[in-house]
């Protein structure tokens, strides 16, 4: 039998595209709900969960599915740190992969951006440039927030490092610095570049996304996959095994 679906979040954007990419994908639809929706007959009669929502809707879905023991995906943003915490700790309780980005191109950038990171050293300055359309209300997107993160961890640096932008008498560049470049503009689903600048080489490593149907694709690839985990939190670097 085809792994039923349910997409919670399925009038959105990201709603749309995972009901035209399960179709796409041979597995089947098994409900599609939204706010006011019954969530509750929705995850009964589903094997997973693949929620693109509202993170006010979190702790409800996450509730229903380990009262259901159902497998969950969760795409949401938005969490405060705080609220994440306690969500993980009920996540843990079922198969859960939980990102900020599916895109399996996005996550063997940030891999690559561990590695390069790990690699280079301190002469190489690293930058991290993303565009985004201009309805975008954030910035820096969850993407380049997440390479900045990685980058921190493999230099040992803190987010004091972080030099968003740069105007006026800047002074020359530290080695201890990050910086990051925000863009925005037309209907620009997504582009990330993160940039190790040598003397006398540079290495860019950059993705572009140009429909959010890889999203999608990259989701219900997590969902075919947690099923057959055990409880626990994973990642889509669990998924795509670049741990």
């Amino acid at each position: 039998m085809p792994l039923r679906i349910l997409i919670n979040g399925a009038k959105g954007r990201m709603g749309h595209a995972l009901a035209a990419a399960t179709a796409e994908a041979g597995l089947t639809v098994g409900g599609a709900v939204d706010v006011g929706d019954d969530l509750a007959a929705g995850v009964k009669n589903a094997d997973i969960i693949v929620d693109f929502s509202s993170h006010k809707a979190t702790p409800a879905l996450l509730e229903l599915a380990v009262a259901q023991r159902k497998p969950v995906v969760i795409g949401t943003t938005g969490h405060s740190a705080e609220d994440k915490k306690k969500l993980l700790v009920l996540a843990a309780k079922i198969p859960c992969v939980w990102a900020g980005n599916y895109s399996i191109g996005v996550n063997l950038l940030f891999a690559l951006t561990r590695r390069a990171a790990s690699l280079l050293g301190p002469d190489y300055d690293v930058e991290v440039l993303e565009m985004h359309h201009r309805l975008k209300v954030d910035a820096p997107s969850g993407t380049a927030a997440r390479l900045l993160e990685i980058i921190l961890e493999e230099r040992k640096l803190t987010a004091k490092a972080l030099r968003h932008g740069r105007q006026g008498i800047t002074g020359a560049r530290t080695n201890a610095e990050v910086g990051v470049h925000a863009l925005r503009g037309g209907d620009v689903v997504g582009d990330h570049t993160v940039i190790f600048a040598g003397l006398g080489e540079r290495i860019e490593l950059t993705h572009k996304a140009s429909d959010r149907a890889i999203f999608a694709r990259g989701a219900l690839r997590a969902a075919q996959w947690v099923v057959k985990q055990k409880p626990g939190v994973y990642d889509m670097q669990d998924v795509l095994g670049l741990k």
